[in-house]
């Protein structure tokens, strides 16, 4: 160590850092504390203070000069109205999509046919197709391998209990619709975590878009999805793998910054190229956490099928929409019943698939 370097350091530790304001009120540091009480009247006292001025504020009643009438109560302290540009951003947006649907047609409606007869049509086609009996042999061995003989027994019983219902036909619409968004989710998600992953400046452009995207309430993605690819299944898949992209994009780039810096090191002494680095050793350590997010993805996408169930997508979701237009409250339950067990089936499943690539990293 230098000696300017020491004369820092202990510059750093010989000045006591300067309280902050909130510190110094709370007598934080520095100082004896404020008792308790002596806090609370000072709470107190401010919270009247405010309660008084905004009263005095609200009888303030101006006079409007071009009238000379007394306008209404509260105008001093409302927002005043012509600041507000509200509208004038609803109409802005409205344009923007509505020149969208008209100029960006072709590519829409290409959109619309590869997922429809591409990925989904397939998919939904396969699920109707093959004998109830070999989903219940397939669902009980891929538990069986991925969680245990006692939760493959238990997915069995809920298949069984969907089909005496008459749900299994509408489970398996529903389940080709959030399979085919998750893999959207997968297929988008996954680089964009792992270009986050390598890049602060692109992670932190994309964060509050995230933010903003899990806030988001989930009936508003319909709207768009509705006006640029119609009534149907497509417009559901695109609106949920919206709403359901966030957490494989934040846990892909979580996981791989968790990495041990001392492998990635030992990768590059090693001769490792950046692709082989990221597929030979930062994903394969990071696919516990990347699982994990595909799982909250898989989740998030079937409670959104429910809702998209409103623009046409069939399954368990028009079930319960079917319910509450008729108010068949036997109907409602027996439809939120098959999508529990179908999200208990995907939860447990999805969730032994990432704990057993934990096991074998822990190996």
């Amino acid at each position: 160590m230098t000696e300017e370097e020491e004369k820092t350091n202990y510059t750093k530790i010989s000045e006591p850092e300067k309280p902050t304001i909130w510190q110094r009120l709370t007598a934080g540091r520095g100082s004896k504390r404020v008792p308790l009480p002596v806090k609370i009247g000072i709470g107190v006292l401010v919270m009247v203070i405010l309660i008084i001025i905004t009263f005095c504020l609200y009888n303030n009643v101006p006079v409007d000069v071009a009238t000379g009438e007394s306008l209404e109560p509260g105008v001093v302290i409302d927002f005043p109205d012509e600041w507000s540009v509200g509208w004038d951003i609803i109409k802005f947006i409205d344009t923007v999509i509505d020149w969208m649907v008209i100029n960006w047609d072709p590519f829409f409606s290409a959109i619309n046919v590869f997922i429809l007869q591409g990925i989904l049509g397939p998919l939904e086609d396969f699920f109707l197709w093959i004998p109830w009996w070999s989903i219940f042999i397939i669902t009980g061995l891929v538990a069986w391998q991925s969680v245990g003989i006692k939760f493959a027994g238990i997915a069995v019983v809920l298949l069984l209990l969907m089909s005496i219902v008459g749900l299994l036909d509408l489970a398996s619409m529903t389940l080709a619709i959030t399979l085919t968004s998750a893999l959207i989710c997968i297929v988008i998600g996954l680089p964009l975590g792992i270009v986050a992953a390598k890049s602060n400046r692109f992670d932190g452009i994309i964060r509050p878009i995230l933010d903003m995207m899990q806030t988001m309430p989930s009936f508003v993605y319909l709207i768009p999805a509705l006006m640029l690819f119609g009534l149907g299944k497509v417009p559901a898949v695109m609106s949920t793998s919206i709403y359901a992209i966030p957490p494989i994009i934040r846990l892909t780039n979580l996981g791989i910054r968790q990495v041990d810096a001392q492998v990635v090191e030992a990768g590059k002494a090693f001769g490792s190229t950046p692709w082989q680095l990221l597929t030979k050793v930062q994903v394969p350590l990071a696919l516990p956490t990347i699982l994990a997010g595909l799982n909250q993805t898989v989740m998030m996408a079937l409670s959104m099928v429910v809702i998209a169930s409103m623009i046409g997508a069939k399954g368990l979701g028009t079930e319960v929409l079917t319910g509450i237009a008729r108010i068949e409250v036997g109907r409602g339950i027996i439809a939120g019943l098959g999508i529990v067990f179908m999200a208990i089936i995907l939860d447990r499943i999805s969730q032994g698939f990432a704990r057993r690539q934990q096991t074998q990293r822990m190996l």
